[in-house]
């Protein structure tokens, strides 16, 4: 479990080096067959840059987890067409663009988990809290529960849903200090705050540094002790994605 709360552990965790200056190195902690939590929703908040390390790496068998199954080429839709992922969690996987997704899994070639996505969300949440669970009322008597056990807590019946934690999230936000406290960009702060708690590790691709004290603490989202990796990539806005940018 990811589980950090601060005491003698969080204070190692805000001490060490943080920043990495190649995205290749801040990758490799990443080995074939983990569980990569990926940020972003939709077309926000992608750690695009990092999807190109682990496209690069050449790694293999991941359990990519996401909102959905990737657009175009971007995204999750990358690690899929470039071979890494042997199955995917997510909400939305029959997107309209999502051909890529499409095209494997009609050939068998992954496999697919699909979690509504509010579920999704506090899975991972349970994850980062160290707790094993929770309990859904969402999908009772659907597909969804199949092979679940059920909790009755008064006259409702309840999903147990495990905790989803990762090996690894990779995460996108807009600036970091040297200690790895986090903000992030309009609709970037969706699935990014959660995951970088649900992970054993977590590396972030991060617009701008900022020197310690420039973030008010006010205004911090994720607290650096939930980060162990960054990397300042600067803001990344490919060509293709002209009149789909959303942040």
């Amino acid at each position: 479990m990811r589980y950090r709360s601060g005491g003698h552990r969080g204070m190692q965790q805000d001490m060490k080096q943080k920043k990495f200056d190649s995205i290749d190195t801040a990758l490799d902690r990443l080995k074939d067959g983990d569980t990569v939590l990926v940020g972003g929703f939709g077309l926000s908040g992608i750690p695009e840059k990092l999807i190109n390390g682990v496209c690069e790496r050449g790694l293999r068998d991941l359990t990519v987890v996401n909102n959905s199954s990737g657009a175009g080429r971007f995204g999750v839709a990358r690690l899929l067409e470039k071979g890494c992922v042997a199955k995917v969690i997510v909400s939305f996987p029959w997107g309209r663009e999502s051909d890529v997704f499409k095209e494997l899994y009609k050939a068998g070639k992954v496999d697919l988990e699909i979690v509504p996505q509010g579920i999704l969300a506090e899975r991972m949440r349970a994850a980062g809290a160290g707790l094993g669970g929770i309990l859904s009322p969402s999908g009772v008597g659907t597909q969804i529960a199949e092979g679940k056990p059920i909790h009755m807590v008064g006259n409702q019946e309840y999903i147990v849903e495990t905790a989803l934690p990762g090996d690894v999230a990779l995460i996108k936000a807009h600036k970091v200090d040297p200690r790895g406290n986090l903000i992030y960009r309009l609709a970037s702060q969706n699935m990014n705050p959660v995951m970088a708690m649900a992970a054993k590790h977590t590396i972030v691709e991060v617009d701008a540094e900022v020197a310690l004290g420039d973030l008010a603490p006010a205004e911090i989202i994720t607290p650096g002790v939930f980060v162990d990796r960054y990397v300042v990539t600067g803001r990344y806005k490919p060509e293709a994605w002209e009149g789909a940018w959303h942040e």
